[in-house]
């Protein structure tokens, strides 16, 4: 990586001190293997933990087992999923986006066009072409209260509460979108996203 060079002069020591300082790095698809998140629930923490493991059993023994694509997001990859996704959806200047400790990232390619194309190729990379709002800065991934999981079926799908009663859901659609399927996974503790249709895949353990 390259460095750039800043000469620093003490107070008590006049001789000036060179330290070199990481220059950033520009945006672009490499980021996205950077702070890796978890699609494992053992990675969730607490009451939610245990209730999506139950939830995600229930669907599993009623023919609708979750394709899980996260629990555990960094607070960095947060960063970096949400600036991406504002600059290609929002036209977030990439000159204005604040920093993040950690993260040395420089998302001005020097050229507007070009910015949008690496933050694009980051949206891409994260899978958030379809994605109609923008991962939150503080998340209920963050917390390890969250899980992005992909929900379908066919037919009628008789599932268990967390009381063991049965609930049979014929209803459409016959996706996590369900509102049946919704008031299921509430009794586990596991509450689908309050934004409707704009994060498909997210539950967490208040809806946010």
């Amino acid at each position: 990586m390259a460095t750039a060079q800043a000469v620093l002069t003490p107070t008590t020591n006049t001789a000036p001190a060179v330290a070199n300082i990481p220059a950033k790095e520009l945006s672009g698809a490499q980021w996205v293997a950077r702070f890796p998140g978890s699609k494992l629930v053992d990675d969730c923490v607490g009451s939610f933990k245990t209730g999506l493991a139950s939830f995600v059993a229930a669907l599993t023994v009623a023919g609708a087992p979750p394709d899980i694509s996260a629990t555990y997001r960094p607070a960095e990859r947060a960063y970096l999923m949400h600036w991406s996704w504002e600059i290609v959806n929002s036209a977030a200047d990439p000159k204005t986006i604040p920093s993040k400790a950690g993260v040395n990232i420089n998302w001005d390619h020097g050229d507007n066009a070009k910015s949008v194309q690496a933050a694009q190729a980051m949206v891409n990379g994260y899978g958030m072409q379809n994605l109609a709002v923008s991962p939150a800065l503080t998340s209920k991934h963050i917390d390890r209260e969250a899980v992005d999981m992909t929900i379908s079926w066919t037919g009628d799908l008789a599932i268990k509460n967390k009381d063991g009663t049965t609930t049979t859901i014929k209803t459409d659609p016959k996706t996590g979108m369900n509102a049946d399927l919704k008031t299921v996974g509430a009794t586990y503790g596991v509450i689908k996203y309050v934004g409707g249709d704009a994060d498909k895949p997210h539950w967490s353990s208040t809806g946010h």
